[in-house]
């Protein structure tokens, strides 16, 4: 049995499917167990259990016989001082129960004093759980390609693209499906995962690159609309604006093609494109 926490989210739904398509029985943790997501899980099989990150007791009533966790955390909704709490609420919860096999979800560069805050926060959960009796894996991917659908679906239907970098600087992404992918290969092989902390990323090009292949991939005209920075950061909170200032100026680093090498069938730009609604 593993657990599967923010079930109804992007990166815990991508994982539970891929768990349950590997046998795995699949407890999914969600706040809300009767949103639409929820109900999806439960008819593909898994077990949709009510927790609250805020609650330890409902955390260790879910991980209860379990075997392994998965371990995903937000900043976005509640804060980097919170997400941090949440995460040593998981570490707390997994170790009163002895979950043989914790996997964390941080971000790609959470170590490099990026101050960013939500790559900070989540680095600080990094350290918590290196310093506890968990046997862990932490994956750190980089930015998902699902945030099209999520975030810029309206404004890619209308033909824009928008982002405050220049056309020429590169960018890596990652489908959450292939976060699932590893996390089902991290519980299918864990002496080969225990102990491993991965960046991930499945695809890279330019910004002028990507929105010729949205161009090609959605069978429409796309631009790149470049606001200004003070415009930009004054659309988005202030996490979101420092993250794009370092995008533009360091940016993430994953070794794709020593990924690839072990790993050949990563989702590209151009096929996660062809899937979008």
């Amino acid at each position: 049995m593993v657990v599967v926490t923010g079930a109804t989210g992007t990166q815990g739904g991508a994982v539970a499917r891929e768990l349950l398509k590997r046998g795995y029985r699949v407890r999914a943790l969600t706040r809300n167990t009767e949103q639409p997501a929820a109900a999806a899980l439960r008819a593909a099989g898994a077990q949709v259990v009510q927790g609250n990150y805020d609650d330890g007791d409902s955390l260790r009533a879910a991980m209860q016989g379990a075997h392994g966790v998965f371990a995903v955390t937000d900043s976005a909704e509640h804060g980097a001082p919170r997400e941090i709490d949440h995460g040593r609420a998981l570490i707390y919860a997994a170790e009163d129960s002895g979950i043989a096999h914790f996997v964390f979800s941080s971000v790609a560069s959470a170590d490099e004093n990026t101050g960013i805050a939500h790559f900070d926060s989540k680095y600080a959960i990094e350290e918590m759980l290196a310093e506890s009796d968990l046997a862990y894996t932490v994956l750190r991917p980089v930015e998902f390609m699902d945030n099209w659908q999520r975030y810029s679906r309206d404004a890619l239907r209308a033909g824009d693209y928008i982002n405050p970098r220049d056309g020429s600087d590169m960018h890596q992404w990652i489908a959450a499906s292939d976060i699932g992918f590893f996390v089902g290969e991290a519980f299918d092989n864990p002496d080969e995962w225990l102990g491993r902390t991965e960046e991930l990323a499945g695809d890279e090009m330019s910004i002028d690159e990507l929105v010729q292949v949205m161009s090609e991939s959605l069978g429409h005209p796309v631009r790149h609309v470049q606001p200004e920075w003070a415009e930009y950061n004054a659309n988005v909170s202030e996490d979101i604006a420092t993250m794009y200032r370092w995008f533009a100026t360091q940016g993430y680093a994953v070794n794709i093609e020593a990924l690839r090498s072990r790993y050949p069938d990563l989702v590209r730009v151009r096929d996660y494109l062809e899937t979008l609604e």
